[in-house]
């Protein structure tokens, strides 16, 4: 049986009283319950991010005043997945901030947290997935799956095409962590006027209530400027040196 996180139970996730003779639900008991929703959720690191941290490049590589805010968050990640505070980043394309939102939630993973990391895009498709007649999930399982895991990472906000289900989908998934005080990491390359455009006003003023206002990354495309001028244009991996041509 699995050790109790909080050192209180004997892993069951209750505490047994011998005076009363009765059982009552032990503080680990909700982390449990959310992980057991989320095992068929993706919770697992991209390979391509796997091992990232502050002291290694692209971290280090990044706009250090935004690299700080994330830092002060994970030093008190307990704290604020417990009261549901959330961080979100916007900026171009390449400067950093599906890196950083990785580097947060592969420090809630390491802690034993219950994560589920998504770009929009694949958690719409899998919304959509659920009404194929062979879907072993129903919508509803799904929505209540993304809502109690303890922490939620979208990447990519705003770049599904809007339609009015999209957007009563979004609204749902951010309403119900909303309400339910969970926490949520996402990434995006609009600002907040052109958010409310692509993803509705009532979803963007939730986000802001949760996640306050987004941490701006700019700067050119890391991606673009990493690439290997003397290896037929291909790209090096992101954060790697630039090749140097051999002395004459």
């Amino acid at each position: 049986m699995a050790t109790c996180p909080d050192g209180r139970c004997d892993g069951s996730g209750f505490l047994y009283d011998d005076d009363t003779r009765r059982a009552r639900d032990c503080t680990c008991r909700p982390r449990r319950l959310a992980r057991r929703k989320a095992r068929k959720l993706a919770g697992v690191i991209p390979r391509r991010y796997q091992g990232v941290s502050f002291d290694r490049a692209p971290v280090t590589q990044i706009e250090q005043h935004v690299v700080r805010d994330v830092r002060r968050y994970v030093d008190s990640l307990e704290q604020r997945l417990h009261e549901g505070r959330g961080i979100w980043f916007q900026g171009d394309v390449g400067t950093g901030k599906t890196t950083l939102a990785m580097l947060i939630s592969a420090e809630a993973l390491r802690h034993g947290h219950s994560v589920a990391i998504y770009s929009l895009p694949r958690l719409l498709g899998l919304l959509r997935e659920t009404f194929h007649e062979d879907s072993e999930t129903s919508l509803s399982q799904l929505l209540d799956r993304l809502a109690a895991v303890e922490l939620l990472h979208v990447d990519d906000v705003g770049a599904e095409q809007s339609s009015p289900w999209v957007l009563e989908q979004l609204y749902t998934i951010v309403n119900t962590r909303y309400e339910d005080g969970r926490a949520i990491v996402l990434t995006t390359n609009l600002d907040p006027p052109r958010l409310r455009e692509q993803i509705g006003e009532r979803t963007v003023s939730r986000i802001i209530e949760m996640c306050g206002d987004p941490l701006m990354l700019c700067g050119t495309d890391q991606r673009v400027s990493l690439q290997d001028p003397f290896a037929d244009d291909e790209p090096l991996p992101y954060g790697a040196p630039r090749a140097r041509p051999l002395a004459s």
